[in-house]
């Protein structure tokens, strides 16, 4: 039978709002170090129309150092008691590599593990997914985050990405994920340059050809600042042209900072949409 974990509660295109529980992260780094601080966070996201609340207690930013499983675990467990004794009103993802801390997350009601690594960084977070009957969502990365937008290079980025997700797709249901818990994220701006970025987006339907969800996160990232020359407080307008973009190239899930904004433009999108195709 298919459980929450399986994604039949996914509706796309939907959106899935940010929660860094970090003191370092690029757009909201420090505002959520707080059990309560966080939980407003996550419960205006929900009333605002966020599907899934992406929870992550370690930067990934261009040159960021990684966080050992003990330091994220540390940061994350008053907001994920305050989770286990009161359910949110949107689904919980977890932001990590690492098995022990997405196994604390889900022991605190979180149905997908989003993993940056897809993973390749931590051999038992594919088993526990199986084991626990959680969704995954596998990413690509070139490079780790100290050192991926060192000179990036690839003959034909999109088919390389593909190939990519389609052999990590392989691995997670060899190790026990059945394939109808997947997800699969291209890395806008984990290891690529601005051209490599705008040539995923234009591709998106090469990879949604994989027969998975594609999550997209362009929020706020660098490429919205080369193109538009804003700073990062500036990058609303880009962020969610960059959304739309996405769906349109057919994106399930955008991941973003400005949820109600972008729940209200995906609206007027669908509805365009929709009376299109009547």
């Amino acid at each position: 039978m298919e459980g929450p974990a399986a994604l039949g509660w996914l509706r796309p295109p939907c959106v899935m709002g940010v929660l860094n529980v970090t003191p370092d992260s690029f757009s909201d780094g420090g505002d959520n170090l707080g059990a309560a601080a966080a939980r407003i966070t996550l419960d205006r996201m929900a009333a605002d129309g966020a599907a899934i609340v992406d929870i992550g207690a370690e930067s990934t930013r261009p040159g960021a150092e990684r966080v050992p499983a003990a330091e994220q675990l540390r940061r994350l467990a008053p907001l994920l008691e305050d989770l286990r004794a009161r359910p949110p009103g949107a689904a919980i993802s977890i932001d990590t590599t690492h098995a022990r801390v997405a196994a604390a997350a889900v022991d605190a009601g979180a149905v997908l593990v989003n993993d940056v690594s897809a993973g390749r960084e931590d051999p038992e977070l594919l088993p526990m997914a199986a084991d626990r009957g959680t969704a995954v969502c596998l990413m690509h990365m070139r490079g780790q985050p100290r050192d991926m937008q060192d000179r990036p290079v690839y003959a034909d980025v999109v088919s390389e990405v593909r190939a990519f997700l389609e052999e990590r797709m392989d691995a997670a249901v060899r190790a026990g994920v059945p394939e109808d818990r997947l997800l699969l994220d291209p890395g806008i701006g984990f290891g690529k340059t601005l051209e490599h970025n705008l040539a995923l987006l234009a591709g998106l339907p090469a990879l949604a050809a994989l027969g998975r969800p594609v999550l997209v996160g362009a929020s706020r990232k660098g490429m919205i600042g080369l193109i538009t020359g804003r700073p990062l407080e500036g990058r609303l307008a880009g962020s969610l042209a960059a959304a739309l973009a996405a769906v349109a190239g057919g994106a399930a899930v955008v991941r973003v900072h400005d949820v109600q904004d972008t729940v209200d433009a995906l609206r007027v999108w669908s509805a365009v949409e929709a009376a299109r195709g009547a």
